[in-house]
């Protein structure tokens, strides 16, 4: 089952330096009906004005994934890292047991990006943060960004050993977060472990319930900004209507 939530129905913050679209439910916007998607907690697409940024400040226990869409964001935090992720690049920090942060646009062009937050299945681990940066082409598949799986998808990380998917980053999680884009005309197969959160980065694309037959068959189209749920469904078609950019989020419920 495929529920789609377009561009114009996400909520919404204005302030000024910060322009925000929420998936779910964040500071000022409350929705009762959306309050996150299994450990899925937080999806904002986040505008940051030049030379602005987040003031440094809390977090515990979160995995916190950081999607750049155009610009560069320069992070710090209080276990002394510190990072520029520039677009294209992907970058994660594990909260766990405390960290104070700050993500700042240091450069002179405004700064997009996707602000993940999914909940951890650890409690109180070592603070942690790493970035990197993952093909920027047109591919015939969408890339493993982060993962809390091993090489050996039937067990997660502290089952196996510490082996992780293939370079993806690691998150205290059972999910898998996928990336990339594709050009007009391609259509692909994905398969689903979980269920999926779909984020539309740019670009206009159809996504197929895969799994379905008859009249129970989903298709909906996707632009710019949009997000949809799949549930219930094991595999899905993404058709792309234009060069368009996708990312996936698979969790548990």
């Amino acid at each position: 089952m495929i529920k789609h939530y377009p561009y114009n129905r996400l909520g919404h913050a204005n302030h000024g330096w910060l322009k925000s679209k929420h998936h779910f439910s964040f500071a000022n916007y409350y929705n009762p009906t959306r309050m996150g998607f299994g450990k899925l907690r937080v999806v904002n697409d986040d505008w940051v004005e030049a030379g602005t940024g987040f003031a440094s400040h809390p977090h515990r226990n979160m995995e916190i994934i950081s999607f750049i869409r155009s610009g560069a964001i320069t992070h710090q935090d209080s276990t002394g890292n510190i990072g520029i992720t520039e677009a294209g690049e992907v970058q994660v920090m594990s909260a766990g047991k405390g960290i104070v942060h700050s993500e700042y646009n240091r450069t002179k062009d405004p700064l997009t990006l996707y602000q993940i937050w999914i909940e951890t299945n650890k409690q109180n681990v070592e603070p942690r943060w790493e970035s990197k940066k993952f093909p920027t082409q047109q591919t015939e598949e969408l890339t493993l960004l982060a993962s809390g799986y091993s090489e050996d998808t039937s067990k997660t990380d502290t089952e196996a050993d510490g082996k992780k998917d293939s370079q993806a980053l690691f998150i205290n999680q059972e999910a898998r977060i996928y990336g990339g884009k594709l050009a007009k005309g391609t259509v692909i197969e994905h398969n689903i472990n979980h269920q999926a959160y779909i984020l539309a980065s740019n670009g206009m694309f159809d996504i197929e319930d895969a799994s379905a037959t008859g009249s129970q068959i989903d298709n909906i189209t996707m632009n710019k900004g949009d997000g949809a749920e799949v549930t219930q469904s094991k595999s899905i078609n993404l058709s792309a209507t234009t060069d368009c950019e996708i990312i996936i989020i698979d969790t548990i419920e």
